[in-house]
């Protein structure tokens, strides 16, 4: 029987009240994790999002995204990683990027319960042996291997699906409209994860909960 991957929704938002109201909608909802994105809030004082995590109480992924990679986080790259690495005793997942400096990236990664390593490129879809290069290399530090690629064609997306298919526990991800259907449909060749949205996502492309919730119960269905 085909595992169903975990619906995941990022919480995208600039204040507690805020974040808590997104968390309670998106559990009510059927979320079975949530992405609690540190760089969107405009006082990631370490304690206090150590306490808005132990407020959510819920399986949560904590992400503190560059601004290469598409996110907001101000401060330096000491100040970024120092509170991924004050938060990852009270998260089940900490998101780490693939283009950490290592001495930073190895000590998020080695207080992690769990570490997604994950890499973004927002203009295109680098060749097949290129994703296999990049997705053994997040393998080989963290727990799950995560890409996210922007397509130009149709064979992009197909390419995606495919080295999802030849790696295991892997993520991958073709962004934008071209791309939708990449985010459930991967999920029959092993996704362990894949993210939907609440009153808009984190990325281009990304479904609603109920349709992907939908829409993975009818493809692993049909398949099993």
């Amino acid at each position: 029987m085909t595992s169903k991957p975990l619906i995941c929704v990022p919480i995208l938002q600039k204040d507690r009240q805020n974040v808590l109201r997104i968390a309670n909608e998106a559990i009510k909802l059927g979320a079975d994790l949530l992405e609690l994105r540190i760089d969107f809030l405009l006082d990631p004082d370490p304690q206090k999002v150590i306490h808005l995590l132990e407020e959510i109480n819920f399986p949560l992924i904590a992400t503190n995204r560059t601004r290469e990679e598409g996110g907001y986080f101000r401060g330096s790259e000491v100040e970024r990683t120092d509170i991924l690495l004050e938060t990852a005793d009270y998260v089940d997942f900490i998101d780490i990027e693939l283009h950490t400096d290592a001495k930073y990236k190895l000590k998020v990664i080695n207080a992690s319960k769990s570490a997604i390593i994950s890499f973004h490129d927002f203009q295109k879809t680098p060749p097949i042996h290129e994703l296999l290069q990049i997705v053994n290399e997040e393998k080989k530090l963290g727990n799950i291997a995560k890409f996210a690629v922007t397509p130009n064609n149709m064979q992009d997306t197909l390419n995606v699906l495919q080295v999802v298919n030849q790696s295991d526990n892997t993520i991958g991800i073709a962004m934008g409209e071209m791309g939708r259907y990449t985010r459930v449909l991967a999920s029959l060749f092993g996704s362990p994860i894949t993210y939907a949205s609440l009153n808009g996502g984190s990325a281009p492309g990304q479904l609603s909960i109920a349709d992907t919730k939908q829409i993975i119960d009818k493809l692993i269905v049909e398949r099993d």
